[in-house]
């Protein structure tokens, strides 16, 4: 039963994490268009490894 503590304490720092996130996106100024150059950012960052990612792995199954 440790497991369960453990994502307990993991879905606990994720909540935590998005009401800051939230208060920051809510901010006067430039805030929330820095964060979302953040997230656009960082989505293509993973699009772009996933699928170099995706290629590799084909890569091994298929033949010359």
């Amino acid at each position: 039963m440790e497991s369960a503590v453990v994502l307990n304490v993991i879905v606990e720092n994720i909540q935590e994490m998005n009401e800051h996130f939230t208060e920051v996106a809510m901010g006067d100024g430039l805030a929330p268009l820095l964060v979302l150059a953040g997230t656009l950012l960082i989505v293509f960052s993973i699009g772009v490894f996933g699928a170099l990612t995706l290629g590799a792995v084909g890569s091994l199954f298929t033949s010359n």
